[in-house]
């Protein structure tokens, strides 16, 4: 396995040694309004695929993934012991792969191991399987990368300890670096790989966008993302409660990218839960992004939840709710 790249224009980016220690509040530009909880996290991310039997035996029988819900066309996916919903496949017949370049919207789909022997423990399982895989070290979290059936991008990550993060100014660092891939692997040798564990998570999700303004404006200032880093090259990276981020968007696709067309697999929708909220502070903060939305000159849509959905610039669908998931 090798250092994965996003772009070789990432090669030879440094960062100077005089890192500051990250602590509560010493990082992170918060948006101009709406901002959202320190609760924040993600929730089901629904991916539009073109075999669902394929992609099913993909997530499970590979990965580890547990199927929740199943109809002919549709797939709920879990993990061990917890029924909430992460991963929905959707099958739309005659859809063809994503391509690797040329297209706004998914660029992958992160999932978020608890600790460093479960990421070890599924990478050595991926490797006895012969699936190829590239590797990043981003410095709050170690990586690996690869594609489902369609096409469609997927990180498999831990994060190191918020106590490990750095920061220059008020930027947290983070690079593409070689990851140690042995000691990642040997840190989850002492027992075998018995799939997704519980505690799993969509950790985050990366998007291709059009561009980066249009891209802070959107996610910072309408949704409610602060920014955590700014200076990597040709993408920014959105989080709420101090995480690294929620959201990576890059423009790594070229100015002439445009949104997946119906007939290709493609990101058909991500969640942004806030749990933990009471139920009028929740649907103050729900109103309040609608109507930020809507001033935005955005269309909204309210489900019978009261979740807010709308899609960014270039078509991706996001839905913002109170609470936990759902699986619809």
């Amino acid at each position: 396995m090798t250092a994965h790249r996003d772009l070789d224009a990432l090669d030879g980016v440094s960062f100077p040694a005089d890192h500051t220690g990250v602590t509560p509040g010493s990082y992170g530009i918060a948006p101009t309004g709406f901002r959202l909880p320190d609760s924040t996290r993600l929730g089901a991310v629904t991916l539009r695929i073109a075999d669902l039997d394929r992609s099913v035996a993909f997530y499970t029988d590979l990965l580890g993934f547990r199927v929740v819900e199943r109809t002919a066309s549709r797939a709920v996916l879990g993990v061990a012991g917890d029924d909430r919903a992460l991963v929905v496949l959707e099958e739309r017949p005659g859809v063809a792969p994503l391509p690797a370049r040329g297209r706004t919207g998914l660029f992958h789909v992160a999932i978020l191991l608890p600790t460093r022997g479960d990421l070890g423990r599924l990478v050595h399982h991926l490797a006895s399987r012969g699936v190829a895989v590239g590797a990043g070290d981003h410095l709050v979290s170690e990586a690996f990368y690869l594609h489902d059936p369609d096409g469609l991008g997927l990180e498999l990550y831990r994060d190191r300890p918020r106590a490990e993060w750095r920061r220059i100014d008020r930027e947290l660092v983070m690079a593409t670096d070689p990851v140690d891939v042995g000691a990642v692997v040997a840190s989850g040798a002492s027992r075998p790989w018995e799939g997704m564990p519980a505690g799993t998570t969509i950790g985050h999700v990366h998007l291709r966008v059009g561009a980066l303004d249009a891209a802070r404006a959107f996610y910072a200032d309408q949704l409610g993302f602060d920014l955590m880093v700014w200076s990597y090259p040709g993408a920014l990276f959105f989080g709420a409660g101090g995480y690294h981020h929620h959201l990576g968007a890059n423009v790594w696709g070229g100015g002439s990218a445009g949104p997946a067309r119906e007939n290709e697999a493609a990101l058909a929708e991500w969640v942004i839960e806030m749990p933990g909220m009471e139920r009028v502070a929740a649907q103050a903060a729900l109103d309040r992004v609608a109507e930020g939305l809507a001033r935005g000159g955005y269309v909204v849509a309210r489900d019978a939840e009261g979740g807010v959905s709308t899609q960014d610039p270039w078509g991706t669908a996001v839905r913002l709710i109170a609470g936990g998931s759902t699986s619809r």
